[in-house]
């Protein structure tokens, strides 16, 4: 299996949303934005929404890679791939019907990814995969940025890199939550590519040195 692109996602969470635009232009170096919907009912948090974002793309040429954490992505998440989102994530527990909305948001011409919260299994979404450009594992529980690193969720990760490679599918995944240089080896080792890194970034003295290394790093752990 061909190694899988190293990508560094920054949110957004932890930055100024008052001055959003100027904010994501200081990750200028990262591979995606993350962008955190959270609307108070799916997570205890309240962030912003579809107005937001489509005003941001029209301000950035990053790549937005959107997560909701909204009860009923089946009916907001098609307008996110419409705004230009290039990934749109939606969360298994919340999805009443995840295949439809994945190939929805693939016709608009968005990437499609599901999200697990950490104690959610991988297992009754495995025979899906081929529905799906990439799986995010929260390592945290879903809310709220600066949150520790869950490490009892490696092994689902790695059952999730062997099911992929089992397909010899190009599917990306993705960790979320407690994203730091102390963490993100072990993620990358366990398999996933994707990771994304808000306090870690935001809060950094120089945030493009800190999504090198943080790239760095996880580049590094693939080859061992």
């Amino acid at each position: 299996m061909p190694t899988p692109p190293i990508l560094i996602s920054p949110s957004v969470l932890d930055s100024d949303l008052s001055r959003l635009a100027s904010e994501v232009e200081r990750i200028a170096s990262a591979d995606l934005v993350h962008l955190d919907i959270m609307d108070n009912h799916f997570v205890p948090n309240l962030t912003f929404g579809l107005p937001v974002v489509e005003s941001l793309l029209e301000h950035t040429s990053m790549r937005a890679d959107v997560h909701l954490m909204i009860e009923d992505p089946d009916t907001w998440a098609p307008a996110y791939a419409e705004a230009g989102a290039a990934s749109v994530t939606f969360h298994a527990e919340a999805s009443r019907a995840p295949v439809k909305l994945a190939r929805e948001l693939r016709a608009k011409g968005a990437r499609a990814a599901v999200a697990l919260r950490p104690a959610t299994a991988v297992e009754p979404f495995l025979d899906l995969l081929p529905e799906l450009d990439m799986v995010l594992v929260m390592t945290v529980e879903p809310g709220f940025g600066g949150q520790s690193f869950i490490d009892g969720v490696l092994p689902k990760i790695e059952r999730t890199r062997a099911a992929i490679d089992a397909l010899g599918a190009d599917i990306w995944i993705q960790v979320d939550g407690g994203v730091s240089r102390a963490t993100v080896g072990r993620a990358a080792r366990a398999g996933a590519n994707v990771f994304v890194a808000g306090s870690a970034v935001y809060r950094a003295e120089d945030p493009a040195a800190e999504i090198v290394a943080l790239r760095d790093l996880a580049t590094a752990s693939w080859a061992e």
